[in-house]
Protein backbone atom coordinates (compact mmCIF):
# COMPACT_ATOMS: atom_id res chain seq x y z
CA UNK A 1 0.00 0.00 0.00
CA UNK A 2 0.73 3.90 -0.85
CA UNK A 3 0.58 5.82 2.67
CA UNK A 4 1.29 8.39 4.42
CA UNK A 5 2.39 9.21 7.91
CA UNK A 6 1.04 13.02 9.27
CA UNK A 7 2.25 13.55 13.04
CA UNK A 8 4.00 16.36 14.74
CA UNK A 9 6.67 14.14 16.39
CA UNK A 10 9.61 13.35 14.35
CA UNK A 11 10.20 10.27 16.68
CA UNK A 12 6.42 8.76 15.53
CA UNK A 13 6.73 9.57 12.53
CA UNK A 14 10.34 7.61 12.03
CA UNK A 15 8.80 4.65 14.38
CA UNK A 16 5.62 4.60 12.06
CA UNK A 17 7.67 4.56 8.78
CA UNK A 18 10.46 1.90 10.02
CA UNK A 19 7.32 -0.05 10.99
CA UNK A 20 5.02 0.36 7.37
CA UNK A 21 8.20 -0.06 5.59
CA UNK A 22 9.32 -3.50 7.39
CA UNK A 23 5.84 -4.53 6.58
CA UNK A 24 6.14 -3.77 2.83
CA UNK A 25 4.66 -0.50 2.60
CA UNK A 26 5.50 2.78 0.26
CA UNK A 27 5.61 5.96 2.33
CA UNK A 28 4.05 8.20 -0.67
CA UNK A 29 4.59 11.09 2.09
CA UNK A 30 4.74 13.05 5.54
CA UNK A 31 3.51 15.83 7.06
CA UNK A 32 4.06 17.66 10.92
CA UNK A 33 1.20 19.37 10.38
CA UNK A 34 -2.07 20.19 9.09
CA UNK A 35 -2.20 22.65 6.00
CA UNK A 36 1.45 20.58 4.70
CA UNK A 37 -0.81 17.36 5.02
CA UNK A 38 -3.91 18.96 2.92
CA UNK A 39 -1.00 19.80 0.40
CA UNK A 40 0.92 16.65 0.66
CA UNK A 41 -2.71 14.29 0.18
CA UNK A 42 -3.12 15.88 -2.75
CA UNK A 43 -0.19 15.19 -4.58
CA UNK A 44 0.31 11.58 -3.58
CA UNK A 45 -3.43 10.75 -3.55
CA UNK A 46 -2.04 7.75 -0.64
CA UNK A 47 -4.16 4.59 -0.32
CA UNK A 48 -4.47 5.51 3.51
CA UNK A 49 -3.34 7.97 5.99
CA UNK A 50 -2.02 7.51 9.72
CA UNK A 51 -3.34 11.03 11.00
CA UNK A 52 -2.60 11.80 14.34
CA UNK A 53 -5.04 14.42 16.46
CA UNK A 54 -3.62 16.80 18.50
CA UNK A 55 -0.98 18.73 16.59
CA UNK A 56 -0.25 22.12 16.49
CA UNK A 57 -2.21 24.79 14.11
CA UNK A 58 -4.61 22.49 12.53
CA UNK A 59 -5.95 19.25 14.32
CA UNK A 60 -6.56 15.49 13.05
CA UNK A 61 -10.40 16.23 13.25
CA UNK A 62 -9.79 19.45 10.79
CA UNK A 63 -7.64 17.71 8.55
CA UNK A 64 -9.92 14.81 8.33
CA UNK A 65 -12.77 16.91 7.42
CA UNK A 66 -10.62 18.90 4.63
CA UNK A 67 -9.14 15.12 3.33
CA UNK A 68 -12.74 14.17 2.95
CA UNK A 69 -13.50 17.11 0.85
CA UNK A 70 -11.20 16.15 -1.57
CA UNK A 71 -11.98 12.09 -1.42
CA UNK A 72 -14.58 11.04 0.34
CA UNK A 73 -13.75 7.19 0.05
CA UNK A 74 -10.42 8.03 1.90
CA UNK A 75 -8.61 5.56 4.06
CA UNK A 76 -7.76 7.35 7.38
CA UNK A 77 -6.46 5.68 10.63
CA UNK A 78 -6.40 8.12 13.70
CA UNK A 79 -3.53 7.53 15.67
CA UNK A 80 -4.09 9.18 18.89
CA UNK A 81 -3.36 8.81 22.64
CA UNK A 82 -6.49 10.18 23.67
CA UNK A 83 -8.23 7.46 24.80
CA UNK A 84 -12.56 8.99 25.55
CA UNK A 85 -15.58 7.44 24.73
CA UNK A 86 -16.97 10.94 23.53
CA UNK A 87 -14.08 11.47 21.14
CA UNK A 88 -14.19 8.33 19.95
CA UNK A 89 -17.72 8.49 18.62
CA UNK A 90 -16.85 11.86 17.38
CA UNK A 91 -14.02 10.79 15.18
CA UNK A 92 -16.05 7.35 14.04
CA UNK A 93 -18.83 9.67 13.27
CA UNK A 94 -16.83 11.56 10.52
CA UNK A 95 -15.73 8.18 9.01
CA UNK A 96 -13.23 7.15 10.07
CA UNK A 97 -11.57 4.03 9.15
CA UNK A 98 -9.38 3.14 12.06
CA UNK A 99 -8.62 4.16 15.21
CA UNK A 100 -4.57 3.09 16.61
CA UNK A 101 -3.72 3.97 20.22
CA UNK A 102 -0.36 5.01 20.86
CA UNK A 103 2.26 3.22 22.36
CA UNK A 104 0.98 0.46 20.12
CA UNK A 105 3.37 -2.72 18.40
CA UNK A 106 4.38 -3.85 15.39
CA UNK A 107 1.61 -6.46 15.50
CA UNK A 108 -1.52 -3.68 16.78
CA UNK A 109 -0.20 -1.66 13.42
CA UNK A 110 -0.14 -4.49 11.18
CA UNK A 111 -3.37 -6.28 12.55
CA UNK A 112 -4.66 -2.53 11.74
CA UNK A 113 -3.68 -2.60 8.30
CA UNK A 114 -5.06 -6.21 7.82
CA UNK A 115 -8.63 -4.65 8.28
CA UNK A 116 -8.54 -1.28 6.51
CA UNK A 117 -6.92 -3.19 3.00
Amino acid sequence: MKLMIVDDNVMIRGMLRDMLEQMGHEIAGEAEEGDTAIKVFSAVRPDAVFLDMIMPGKSGMEVLAEIRKIDPQAKVVIVTAVEQERIDKQINDCGVTAIIRKPFTYDELEDTLKRIK
